[in-house]
């Protein structure tokens, strides 16, 4: 195979040329083949794309910082191909690119299948701290713990030699695109977006998930208009894997009942649908979708200024991804008709006219702010900005320099408390855990 443009995907193809495609998308930590059990059957009626995200399976590490970055990647390769139409099943990371297919460009997507998907993967905190371990330790943590959160205990036990491929599959992954991949994952949320897919979809959940498990696919299902729900018994996350031919009869029925009756095929050319079978799947109940992000504080109304876009939205936006929604929300609640100005203000000028600026990215931002921080002496902030510090791509190494330059500059006094409270905070934030 020739090397892949930073642009595309790796990827491979199985089945007949002149068969419609369907395209399996896979979830983070693993590669194309977690496909393997389903590809003999699914080979009789599709001709079957699979892709390796960036940095997994061997593929160029060019890091995919969003899910939309991803699904273009995706499109430009399939345009290389002149695949033009499809049918797309997607795990995990893998099935938020469906969703995204679905909503921005409902054109190319014949029929869709999520499985263990979420219209929001945690919070953002909980993947951007999965990063700063990553960071500091590497990906042997996360190979580790992945058996526990792929799949059923009885599973893992009865299956060592499955189990050992996943632990290989995520301890070989690229750790930057490993990283990238979490941020992906933390800045994803469509719950507010759900009605507007389009597309017949099969929403796919393992009965013990822990991940994203039975709760997230209903939330799917509540919100998409035409969606199906299947809850596997005795599998956790990793589905596909657990249970091989139950998703595999799953995902045949969906697509030979579902697929829009035109589509192209892998060579361009117009194609009836797969011989129909009679679908045995319910319908969704008929739920009102969800409108908006749950939890979410809203920001205080203000006239807008002259001239000029107010920056308190893009302020509160650089804010959480800096700083963690945890810590935002728990300032903003605290908030009380003495301190709600100073609030508003801190996040409208600190963040949305500094922070946000181009001239600095956030590497650099938060190594003169932490410098600053010992300056003043101030060791609180440091603390929280130490923890933003992290997230923003630093490591503790790096850290190490800031305060070591500061005491030169700042004094060693200050330096001094400074690297008691770095010291802490970097042992809870890179601590994995068990």
């Amino acid at each position: 195979m020739s090397e892949t443009p930073p642009n595309t995907l790796q990827y491979r193809f199985d089945g007949p040329e002149d068969a419609p495609v369907l395209i399996l998308g896979p979830s983070l930590g693993t590669t194309w083949h977690m496909w393997d059990r389903q590809i003999p059957e699914l080979t009789k009626q599709w001709r079957v794309f699979r892709f390796d995200l960036p940095g997994h399976g061997g593929a160029p590490a060019y890091p995919a910082g969003s899910v939309t970055d991803l699904t273009t990647r995706l499109l430009v390769t399939l345009e290389g191909l002149g695949v033009q139409r499809f049918g797309y099943a997607g795990c995990a990371l893998g099935g938020a690119v469906g969703i995204e297919l679905a909503l921005r460009h409902p054109e190319r997507l014949a029929s869709l299948a999520l499985i263990a998907a979420s219209p929001r993967f945690g919070t953002a905190d909980e993947f951007r701290q999965r990063g700063v371990i990553v960071r500091t330790n590497g990906l042997d943590p996360m190979a580790r713990t992945a058996p526990e959160r792929w799949f059923t205990g009885g599973f893992a036990a009865a299956q060592p030699a499955i189990t050992e491929w996943a632990v290989q599959m995520v301890r070989t992954t690229d750790p930057g695109c490993y990283i990238a991949a979490c941020e992906a994952l933390a800045s994803f949320d469509v719950r507010s977006e759900l009605g507007r897919v389009g597309v017949p979809t099969l929403v796919l959940v393992g009965s013990d998930d822990q991940v994203t498990g039975p709760a997230e696919a209903r939330t799917l299902v509540a919100g998409i208009p035409d969606a199906r729900l299947a809850v596997v018994p005795g599998a956790s996350h990793l589905v596909p894997v657990e249970q091989p031919a139950a998703v595999t009869d799953l995902l045949v029925r969906h697509f030979s009942t579902a697929w829009q009756p035109v589509f192209e095929t892998s060579t361009g050319q117009t194609a009836l649908p797969a011989a129909a079978l009679k679908p045995v799947l319910s319908p969704a109940p008929q739920q009102p979708p969800q409108t908006g992000p749950v939890a979410e504080i809203a920001p205080v109304a203000v006239p807008q200024g002259q001239g000029r876009p107010d920056p308190y939205d893009a302020g509160l936006k650089v804010r959480r991804e800096v700083l963690g929604d945890a810590h935002v929300d728990r300032a903003l609640a605290q908030a009380d008709e003495f301190s709600g100005d100073f609030q508003e203000f801190v996040t409208r000028y600190a963040w949305g006219e500094v922070w946000d600026r181009p001239g600095l990215d956030r590497r650099t931002r938060s190594c003169v702010t932490l410098t600053a921080l010992v300056a003043g002496g101030h060791l609180d902030e440091l603390a929280f900005h130490t923890r933003a510090a992290l997230r923003n791509g630093l490591t503790p190494g790096e850290i190490k320099e800031v305060l070591l330059q500061a005491a030169v500059y700042c004094g060693v006094p200050a330096a001094n408390s400074a690297f008691k409270v770095a010291q802490q905070v970097i042992r809870e934030e890179t601590t994995p855990q068990e």
